[in-house]
Order: structure tokens, then sequence, then C-alpha cells
């Protein structure tokens, strides 16, 4: 099967080697397999359809263009802090957490909060004050951002910059659908971050008791198989999403960014496009694995034993009168001094020896 990387409404083609996940995903066109029909129609900017298990990217429409992520970036939030904090360690949120602006599920200045509930804030109801109450936990948000970044870095998401916890905008942050749909993979293999996404309600504390919450996930709700992930929306970024959905043991992930209305259809006809292709077509480019945590330990280079000199050579460097001899010659004329010390000092007791 021919692949093409068409820019719908031009021709074009684009192809970068050093792309990750493969050249043709340099393409700011939509990127598909040739000789299938296109994925339905979507109005959002960029998108990423995938298979989870393989991670074939099957189709997609500018994968690594930069856009403000809003609220998705609570799932590398997420990732990087769920294998760092103890999901039982009570947390007292600051006053300036409780007071963030946005989305909040609602916290108040009290330890009554654990940090699994917390999580379950942050990835179902998209709580800003529980992202910072989350990196509050993990040494402050200067510490967690610098965390987020190394973890971007690790799973090469390299289009994605945080620069908060929760995704509100601020200049420079940025990822990328190709981006989303990586962290998302790499979400999914973390079986907490598996439980928070999927829960559609859960008890969450107050001062006096506790008060339901409710994934804002509608898919979670309406669409067949969804296993969940992350929403999000600012008026700077519009709608963003990366969900994924399993069906007969096999799993699809849906990444779209720059949405001006409603995304939910799209989205779900995507993920339908997806489980109807994935493992019939050749695929468009590759969803990477993470680098290294640790980078190998080079393999140490035992040097070589020195090759020994023939004796006529020993023999013309001494004649030489060289001052530096080599660390043969020095070898030699040790162990000829050490003899004949031993030597002598054998005479010197014998012959006192005698003399008793």
């Amino acid at each position: 099967m021919v692949l093409t990387a068409a820019l719908i409404g031009t021709g074009q083609t684009s192809a970068r080697a050093d792309t990750i996940g493969g050249e043709l995903l340099a393409s700011p066109g939509l990127v598909l397999p040739g000789g299938i029909k296109k994925p339905p129609k979507s109005t959002a900017k960029a998108f990423v359809i995938a298979d989870a298990e393989t991670g074939q990217v099957l189709a997609a429409r500018n994968p690594h263009g930069r856009f403000l992520p809003a609220s998705t970036l609570k799932a590398l939030t997420a990732v990087t802090l769920i294998p760092k904090l103890d999901r039982k360690k009570l947390v007292q949120p600051s006053r300036e957490a409780c007071n963030i602006e946005g989305s909040a599920v609602g916290l108040v200045p009290k330890r009554i909060y654990q940090v699994d509930d917390l999580f379950r804030a942050l990835l179902m109801v998209s709580g800003n004050d529980a992202a910072h109450a989350l990196a509050e936990a993990n040494g402050g948000v200067p510490a967690t951002l610098a965390a987020m970044n190394e973890e971007a870095k690790r799973l090469q998401a390299n289009d994605t910059v945080a620069k908060t916890p929760s995704g509100l905008d601020q200049p420079g942050q940025s990822s990328s659908a190709y981006d989303l749909a990586l962290i998302a993979r790499a979400g999914l293999k973390l079986p907490a971050f598996k439980n928070y996404i999927s829960t559609k309600t859960a008890k969450f504390p107050a001062p006096k008791g506790y008060y339901q919450i409710g994934n804002h996930n509608k898919l979670l709700w309406t669409y067949d198989g969804m296993v969940g992930v992350k929403n999000g929306w600012t008026s700077k970024a519009m709608g963003s999403f990366v969900g994924a959905a399993t069906r007969d043991g096999h799993t699809v992930i849906v990444a779209i960014m720059r949405h001006e209305g409603s995304f939910w259809g799209e989205v779900a006809d995507l993920l339908d496009w997806g489980f109807a292709n994935r493992g019939k077509v050749t695929p468009v480019g590759a969803l990477v694995d993470p680098l290294p945590e640790h980078p190998p330990t080079p393999l140490a280079v035992k040097p070589a034993a020195p090759t020994p000199l023939p004796a006529a050579d020993v023999a013309a460097t001494a004649a030489a009168g060289d001052s530096s001899p080599t660390p043969l010659v020095a070898t030699l004329v040790l162990a000829g001094s050490l003899i004949g010390g031993l030597a002598w000092i054998g005479y010197g007791i014998r012959r006192r020896t005698r003399r008793q």
C-alpha cells in the first residue's frame, strides 16, 4: 500500500527524517494510508488516531502542531506524580491552591485530603486547585514543573512544555496531538491512572463528611468501551481532548487539539474509524517508546597488556643511553637490583656466622 501525506486542498507533501514517530508525521495536513476512506470530518486543527498496543499511528492531521493544551496537560501532571507520591498521605492545601482560578473541586485549607482524593479530583473534575495542591505535596510548583518537563522529554513528547501543573494558559506552554497520545499511552500503563480516568462518580472529602463528584468526560457515559483520559478547554486554547477506548481486547487512542465547538461526537466517530481500521492499514507513523530512565552504563574497557620488547631491542635501548627506559627495561633493572641486593645480604650473613 502506498502511503500519502496529502495536504488536503493543495496536494503538497512534507516529510522530515528526524520527526519523532516518523517522517510523514511532519506534515501539517492530513496524513493517512493511501487507498482507504478518510477519517470522519473533524474541525479540530490537529488530531491523532493510534493503536495503543502497537503504537501504530493510523491517521493524523498536523500531529506535531503546537497548541495550548488547557487541562489535557493534567494527564502529564498525573503521569509524573503518581509514581512519586504516597496516595495515602494526608495533605493540607495552601490558601493559594484553594483560591486558584478556573475549574475547581472546592478544596479548603484543611488536612482532610489524601493524595488519592486529589488525583481523583484532578482527572475526574479537572480541579485546578487539586493540581496545585498535588504540586505542593511534591515539594512545590517549581519542582513539579521541572519533573513534568523532564518526564515529557523521557516520553519523547518534545512538543510539550509545562508552565503550570493545571494547564491554565501561560506564555510558552504547549503540547501537540501526538504528544497527548504519547502521554495517554504512558498513563494507561499505570493502574492508578487508569482507575482514576475510568471512574464515573466518587465521594470527595468535605469538612463535614463527603460530597459526590462526577467525571467530566462525557464519553464515559455514552461511548461503548470508553476508558477515559482527559478533556480541556480555555478561551485561548479552545477545546482539546485525549481519550482511549477498548473493544474486543484492543485499545484505540484519539487526541484532538484546537477545536472551536463541541467535539464529543467527532471524537466518537474518530474512535469508530480507528477500531474499523486498526490492524488493516499500513501505519503512517508510530507512538515511540519512552527513553530509558537511566542511560546504560558504558562497559569498562580493559587496557591491553603491553607487548614485551625483543631482547635485542632492550639491549639497543640500554646501549643508546635512554634516560626514560621502557616499563620492561625498568622492571628488568629493578629485578636485577633486588637479586643483587639479596645476594650481598646473604654473603654478609655468612661472614658474620663464621666470625662467631
